[in-house]
């Protein structure tokens, strides 16, 4: 099973401890910022899947910089879940617009926590909790690490895995050759933009025998998508 990431971004050090502890149970890898601009720098590393944000926070709030992850394309759709000890109506719909899924008040128990992390995973992403996924007969299993076409097993290499996973889960939509660098590579990776259209190749060539492999269609001048609209 892959994995996910999650960024904590919280000033106070024993709730960061407290949450990188639960999360570790769980099967989570942990990330961690104690600020706004600590938080930027992480995510030029790598996408997490997740974002835990608290409110206050020194320098810049957390309001604002879920503002900003909502204004920029490539973080837009990482899901935000709030901390904070602002429990009134108000506040929750003002974190709520600015682009939280969802929403915990502090004091909060590693138990509830957790089941708002896997709720909001599963809310957002189909494969946030391993389920299967299946685009035009074509079936993709995050936990066995399977494709399946009908009733062929597709082989797969890892990073053509990833990007099938990403395509499947955003489907219709046209990413450039950066973004999916930015996606699968992450920001920092010194990979060459032509590096994307080598694996397209190779995603293309294992599907063929299954005839799948129309659905990565190379959209002219901007990217790449995966469609079953020819």
């Amino acid at each position: 099973m892959v994995r996910k990431t999650i960024l904590i971004v919280e000033d106070e050090k024993p709730i960061r401890e407290m949450v990188a502890f639960a999360l570790g149970r769980a099967g989570y890898d942990l990330v961690e910022a104690g600020d706004v601009a600590e938080a930027f720098e992480q995510l030029s590393h790598k996408l997490p899947d997740l974002v835990l944000l608290d409110w206050m926070l020194p320098g810049a709030s957390g309001i604002e910089f879920a503002r900003r992850m909502k204004r920029d394309e490539l973080t837009r759709d990482v899901p935000i879940v709030m901390l904070t000890a602002r429990g009134e109506e108000e506040d929750k719909v003002s974190g709520l617009e600015a682009g939280a899924d969802d929403y915990i008040t502090k004091p909060f128990s590693p138990r509830e926590l957790m089941a708002r992390i896997k709720a909001v995973l599963r809310r957002v992403s189909p494969e946030g909790e391993g389920g299967v996924i299946e685009v035009a007969g074509l079936r993709l299993d995050p936990e066995s690490h399977r494709v399946t076409g009908g009733d062929v097993d597709i082989e797969i290499g890892p990073t053509e895995f990833r990007l099938l996973t990403f395509f499947m889960t955003h489907p219709e939509r046209v990413f450039s050759r950066t973004q999916l660098l930015d996606r699968i590579w992450g920001r920092n990776a010194y990979v060459e933009e032509r590096t994307v259209d080598v694996h397209i190749l190779r995603l293309r060539k294992a599907l063929m025998p299954s005839g799948f492999d129309a659905l990565i269609q190379t959209v002219r001048g901007v990217g790449y998508r995966l469609s079953s609209k020819s």
